[in-house]
């Protein structure tokens, strides 16, 4: 089975729709090659990009505020600060300030707007990795028809700030726009995309180099109760950070327990740069390209990685995973044995050698 198909992902993309379906029917207009522009995005060194179908803006940051505005997915506002505000039955109490009113926090994502000049060729023959530096960026599919289900459940495939993709061909469009071909170099389904090279960001081999390798006595901690993440080097805790897991065993909301962070210690037997995830069936299927710093630690595909889709660590958001965001998950990648080489971005490991992964409930 391929990767994709073992993988477990974190977002409802499919809606109601079955996974796995080859040669998906999509609108013409992703047949061809529109104009690949990247859109005019609110100016600030902060953004935040609307999650889920619409939310409210409020005149304070309290539920029971009265609404000012309403923002559909994909909007993009200035993210000023963060603020406490007031949420009942919730967890999180953080709203973030606009300049319009308050959004409740795990409504956006923290993104920023920082395009990158465009590279005519590729630095290396075999290809890079880039990472989305803007909010979105639109693709166009370059070898019809879909294969990917996602790709059958929207008109506009795009891309998000901190997604992962590999890049192995360039090219100059007739309106001298250069633009990359963009692939997932593992777990795809065999889609191919153009997009303005402009929205991704080359990585390079100093972000990907080691932290701490001469430490041996490293171990991983993940605590369910209280969804957060240790990195220890003997009884030093060097690195923590919130996360977001699958339910608890005995929770509710998970019966049989399908979708629990398996407890117990682990190993680290995978890295990848990136690495398309798949998983479910129908009414709860997941498809999503491009995820980054993936360091799989348990059978089925449970993995720590870098999430795009939700921004509501501390609770449980996710399907057996350790949910981060992209700068914790790649602190956590680089630090973690073994070292994953830059050129190939993939790593297999086994016995000897490997970070220990402990997930408990305290």
């Amino acid at each position: 089975m391929k990767l994709a198909q073992q993988l477990l992902s974190r977002r409802d993309f499919l809606k109601s729709a079955a996974l796995g379906a080859a040669g998906l029917a999509l609108p013409p207009s992703l047949y061809g090659l529109p104009a690949l522009v990247l859109p005019e995005f609110p100016a600030g060194e902060n953004l935040g990009r609307v999650l889920g179908g619409k939310v409210e803006v409020k005149a304070r940051p309290d539920e029971d505020s009265p609404t000012v505005k309403e923002l559909y997915e994909d909007a993009i506002v200035v993210w000023q600060r963060e603020v406490v505000g007031r949420r009942e039955l919730w967890i999180t109490q953080r709203y973030i300030e606009t300049s319009e009113g308050y959004i409740f926090s795990p409504n956006l994502q923290p993104v920023r707007n920082r395009p990158n000049a465009a590279l005519s060729a590729l630095p290396s023959p075999e290809g890079m990795w880039v990472e989305v530096s803007v909010p979105y960026v639109d693709l166009a599919l370059a070898n019809p028809p879909a294969r990917s289900p996602w790709l059958g459940f929207t008109t506009t495939p795009r891309l998000y700030y901190s997604q992962i993709m590999w890049v192995d061909e360039v090219k100059t469009d007739e309106q001298g726009q250069i633009l990359y071909r963009l692939s997932d170099r593992y777990g795809s389904f065999g889609d191919f995309f153009w997009a303005a090279a402009e929205a991704f960001r080359p990585l390079s081999a100093e972000e990907m180099s080691p932290i701490h390798p001469e430490e041996e006595d490293k171990l991983v901690r993940v605590d369910l109760t209280y969804q957060t993440l240790s990195c220890m080097e003997g009884n030093e805790e060097v690195y923590f950070c919130r996360v977001s897991t699958g339910p608890k065993l005995t929770s509710s909301e998970n019966p049989g327990g399908k979708w629990a962070t398996p407890l117990g210690k682990h190993t680290i037997w995978r890295k990848l740069v990136s690495v398309h995830m798949t998983g479910g069936t129908t009414g709860g299927g997941y498809d999503l390209p491009g995820i980054g710093w993936t360091t799989l630690f348990a059978s089925k595909g449970m993995a720590i990685h870098s999430t795009f889709w939700h921004n509501n660590y501390g609770i449980p958001q996710s399907h057996g995973c350790v949910n981060c965001t992209p700068e914790d998950a790649q602190w956590i990648f680089r630090w973690t044995m073994p070292v994953v080489p830059i050129e190939t971005g993939d790593l297999t490991i086994s016995g000897q050698g490997s970070t220990k992964v402990l997930v408990l409930e305290t």
